[in-house]
């Protein structure tokens, strides 16, 4: 598509959607965002944009010797994961009821956790490497900000959970009657607490005091304060994607109950909510993807709708302009508030018809007409990836 341009007072913005279908609180983040003295080429907006938290969600962020922690979010390391098994659709029972309540009953999902750690020795060959992994990051813990010490046991039992809001595990068909898995997680109430700490860290410095925005402070290269983050950001990173890996042994084990014969294929993993070091237009910068993957060329990745719309498996076409971006998924037409004022339990029920799920008031906020068109969406970026498999989910579990 042609991209839609929005002029910053230091940079362009650079938009894969119509400008006019994105609302003037987030066209007025964006222009704060281009405002930054540290923001590097051009500002680029993802066609799932909307207004965010701090900074825009669906924007992608490059910049010389400077980070904004708002524009990487609070749920650092938020992304998915997808692996696709042998089963075929007709290997499916006709209802999904028993396995989603399986799932239910050994992924704890809103605010609940693990009785105890996971024990994932006893999980497969790859349970015995997360074990490792695991121990290795939890033995770097001491070393983050004290400020979050005293949650070193919550977040051990959080290891393997979904969390809540638009966080889900599906059981989906391709378009070849191939049965996949997906999650979509994030770092918990320990990436929260991170996240919070240093945008709150980044306000006070001095450097910042002039910003359009305070909610965008930085931390600039260099400084104790940007030492720090990048511990503890990094750390949260590899926290959650090492908490869609155990989800993902433990989704494993209840696939196994029901299907004694399935085998699994290796994992398509990906962030959407992080920061990345990398070289772009011959330029070593610090990219921030706040509800956007990478997509460098080649690149596999997940690209999910609503819990009632198709998703997609993709391949990245490596397009510089967007700093090798595209979207994390279809993007919110409507806020939570407004969805569940407009909406009904009749409603939601009608929207996700065919599929094993929730259907009560509390998921309200995430019915599919509170999302945009995600076949719209793909339009709009067939110059950022490739589709790979389209995929609809038959099963969805939500926090």
């Amino acid at each position: 598509m042609s991209i839609d341009k929005l002029q910053g007072e230091k940079v362009e913005v650079r938009l894969w959607t119509p400008i006019a279908e994105v609302e003037y609180q987030a066209l007025t983040q964006l222009k704060n965002i281009a405002s930054l003295p540290w923001v590097f080429k051009h500002v680029a907006v993802m066609p799932d944009v909307h207004y965010g938290k701090g900074a825009t969600v669906g924007s992608v962020i490059a910049m010389k010797g400077a980070v904004s922690p708002a524009a990487v979010g609070v749920d650092i390391g938020c992304g998915m994961g997808a692996i696709k098994t042998n089963l075929k659709a007709e290997d499916l029972p006709d209802s999904l009821a028993l396995i989603r309540l399986q799932i239910e009953c050994d992924i704890p999902v809103g605010f609940n956790q693990h009785d105890d750690v996971v024990n994932t020795t006893k999980m497969s060959f790859e349970g015995m490497g997360l074990t490792h992994q695991l121990k290795a990051l939890f033995d770097r813990f001491p070393t983050l900000h004290s400020s979050v010490q005293s949650l070193e046991s919550k977040a051990k039992k959080q290891a393997g959970t979904l969390g809540g809001g638009n966080h889900f595990i599906e059981l989906c068909l391709d378009t070849d009657g191939n049965v996949w898995m997906m999650l979509h997680s994030g770092s918990r109430n320990i990436g929260k607490t991170l996240a919070e700490y240093h945008m709150w860290e980044a306000k006070k410095l001095v450097h910042n005091n002039s910003l359009a925005d305070p909610d965008l402070a930085v931390f600039l290269s260099g400084t104790p304060e940007m030492e720090a983050y990048r511990r503890d950001l990094f750390w949260a990173q590899e926290y959650a994607m090492l908490n869609r890996c155990v989800m993902f042994e433990l989704y494993k084990g209840v696939m196994k109950k029901f299907f004694p014969h399935v085998t699994f294929s290796e994992p398509i993993l990906c962030h959407h909510n992080y920061v990345s070091e990398e070289n772009h237009f011959g330029e070593e910068v610090i990219v921030t993807r706040k509800g956007a993957i990478r997509a460098q060329l080649g690149e596999l990745g997940i690209i999910p709708g609503s819990m009632g719309a198709k998703s997609f498996i993709v391949k990245g076409r490596g397009n510089p302009e967007s700093f090798s971006s595209a979207s994390h998924g279809a993007g919110r037409r409507l806020s939570r508030g407004a969805a569940k004022r407009q909406f009904t339990v009749a409603d939601l029920a009608t929207q996700t018809s065919g599929v094993e799920c929730r259907k009560d008031a509390e998921v309200i906020d995430e019915i599919p007409a509170a999302y945009k068109d995600i076949e719209q969406v793909m339009r709009n970026q067939a110059d950022l990836v490739e589709i790979v498999a389209e995929l609809k989910q038959v099963l969805c579990v939500k926090g």
